[in-house]
């Protein structure tokens, strides 16, 4: 099956200020910037079917400093959780109000006044991923490889579906900014083959064609051995 490529956006002035960005106009600051750059020359050597990115700008600043030549398709699927009044307003000051453990231990109740619910978000975003999954995969063979650009808690929340586990343990998953993480769909389960990367080599990620040929016949990737292990992110 196709593999997916998870891209949190670089590094943010909100970021760096503590405030909580959403869906604000917050851009990249100059430690984002050279993220984006960084995970670039780790991305760069991949045959992407597809981009695609969140339509906010420090996802596309991200996509345009790490892979300048690709030309990303915006999904709104993507976008960030809507925070509501919360947007813009320091952590500090968010972590006093009775809201706050709700979302840090009970998300999946969490319903930002005027904006979003948190399973709201879950739910668009995994679907928009799987979606497009499903589309590449039909497009361009269970060998291909894509990538999306998006937020903290949207990639925890898709990571969090792949796992099987339920959106009030998302907050245990960490994703730092410009880290790739990576998801592989079958017919029966995900597979999450990366998590937070910031430094590895992705080369690995793209099934060698050989590997493609041998499987005819074989057990499908659904069918991975009991416990893991290598053969379960193939």
């Amino acid at each position: 099956m196709a593999t997916l490529l998870l891209l949190r956006h670089g590094r943010t002035t909100a970021n760096a200020d503590g405030g909580l960005a959403g869906r604000q106009p917050v851009e990249l600051d100059e430690t984002g910037r050279a993220q984006a750059s960084a995970v670039g020359e780790r991305l760069r050597a991949l045959p992407f079917a597809a981009v695609v990115s969140s339509p906010l700008v420090r996802c596309r600043q991200t996509l345009e400093l790490a892979l300048p030549q690709a030309s990303p398709e915006l999904d709104d699927g993507l976008i960030e959780c809507g925070y509501g009044t919360w947007e813009g307003q320091p952590l500090k000051k968010l972590a006093k109000e009775p809201l706050w453990p709700v979302v840090q231990q009970h998300p999946s109740a969490a319903v930002f006044p005027e904006g979003e619910a948190m399973a709201q978000m879950a739910a668009r975003a995994v679907a928009a991923v799987r979606a497009r999954d499903a589309r590449v995969n039909a497009e361009h063979g269970p060998e291909a490889v894509w990538l999306a650009c998006s937020h903290g808690d949207v990639i925890k929340a898709i990571v969090a579906d792949a796992l099987g586990v339920h959106l009030d343990l998302f907050q245990r998953i960490v994703v730092d900014p410009a880290s790739v993480t990576a998801i592989r769909y079958t017919p029966l389960r995900p597979f999450l083959l990366r998590l937070n990367d910031v430094g590895g080599d992705l080369a690995g990620l793209v099934p060698p064609p050989g590997k493609r040929r041998r499987r005819t016949g074989r057990r499908a990737d659904s069918d991975a051995a009991v416990g893991g292990g290598a053969g379960a992110a193939r």
